[in-house]
């Protein structure tokens, strides 16, 4: 991720260097940074959860807080973890393994999504004429379905959506900007109208791209506010892109060079879609609906790993008891959900850390 002014602070911050461990050869530098291989010394067994790393950063006089993910192993997002599901190790430069950190003494804590992350959900629909001629209002009530099941019940200032459409033209119309009013997303969605497109064609390619251009601005612009965020695109459509001005190629190659902080998710009706390009599109999930009956069930669907995607993002701080002059030090947080667990390592330097903490 590319944030690199994560939070102004008035008190010091240290940045976290490349990650290492102390492993069989005496390299205490072997392990890169943020790696889901944690030291063998630890002996955790195959992992089935993987931990990735968005941000990291020091406070003196002791702090260290890290800000990471939790998947499973098929992409899948693991919301709802506690503090007990965690176990957190420190390695210094004179220990030959790693020491669990007492949550008492350490004061750690783990916490999701906290007032330094924000998530944005894009909702893109398909308002061809297909659709505004068959089904459309199968689709009203699915994507209103859709937006009281994945906005907060409280309205936040961190959980936002926005609504596009597309046709057959070159652009990606807005419907409504990005809000943290469920209520004003419903009545946009309520407003939409048979008469709303004026070209009868799916350009599906052009708004995949379009879309992630948006939710790729959103990142960046939240980034230049020292905020980390992710953002969700899903996309609905009931067939095939028929506009041609952008190529398959073209829009895979957005969807997979798209930052890391940005999910794909596609929902399909009927039968004349193509399931392998919209799967491929929608990387971190997709579902079908044979028929409109079906598309509130459909969108329900979605909406619950979307909103999964958004609570599977945790802030992990505790004070050090390492201390300036110790140099740099490992650390490994893992995760248990069930019989599944995982682990992620990297390191921090402790450099000014003194007794006390915020």
């Amino acid at each position: 991720m590319k944030i690199k002014n994560f939070i102004t602070m008035v008190t010091v911050m240290v940045t976290f260097l490349a990650c290492g461990t102390y492993d069989d050869d005496g390299d205490f530098n072997a392990i890169p940074d943020g790696s889901n291989n944690v030291d063998k010394c630890l002996n955790f067994g195959e992992a089935q959860l993987e931990l990735t790393i968005q941000d990291k950063y020091t406070t003196l006089p002791g702090k260290v807080s890290v800000f990471f993910k939790v998947n499973d192993l098929q992409g899948n997002p693991v919301p709802g973890l506690t503090a007990n599901n965690f176990t957190i190790y420190e390695q210094g430069r004179n220990d030959d393994c790693f020491n669990t950190i007492s949550s008492s003494e350490s004061q750690a804590r783990i916490s999701p999504n906290t007032q330094i992350f924000n998530n944005n959900t894009l909702l893109v629909l398909d308002l061809s004429n297909s659709v505004l001629s068959t089904s459309l209002q199968e689709l009203k009530e699915a994507s209103i379905s859709f937006v009281n099941s994945v906005m907060p019940a409280s309205p936040s200032e961190n959980f936002k959506m926005a609504i596009y459409w597309f046709d057959g033209e070159d652009e990606l119309h807005l419907l409504n900007d990005l809000t943290a009013d469920a209520g004003q997303l419903v009545s946009s969605i309520e407003g939409i109208t048979s008469d709303i497109s004026n070209d009868p064609s799916t350009d599906l390619y052009g708004a995949v791209i379009k879309s992630t251009n948006k939710a790729e601005d959103l990142i960046n612009e939240y980034e230049g506010q020292s905020i980390i965020s992710a953002a969700s695109v899903v996309i609905f459509t009931d067939g095939t892109d028929q506009a041609s001005r952008y190529t398959e190629s073209d829009a895979l190659k957005k969807v997979n060079n798209a930052d890391e902080n940005v999910s794909y998710f596609t929902i399909g009706l009927g039968g004349e879609i193509d399931e392998e390009v919209l799967k491929s599109i929608g990387k971190t999930s997709s579902a079908f609906a044979g028929n409109k009956e079906e598309l509130v069930t459909t969108f329900n669907e979605i909406s619950v790993k979307v909103s999964g995607q958004a609570n599977s993002y945790y802030l992990f701080e505790y004070c050090s008891p390492k201390r300036d002059g110790s140099g740099t030090n490992n650390l490994v947080i893992q995760a248990r959900s069930g019989t599944m667990q995982g682990a992620v390592q990297t390191k921090f330097d402790a450099t000014g850390f003194t007794g006390g903490c915020e």
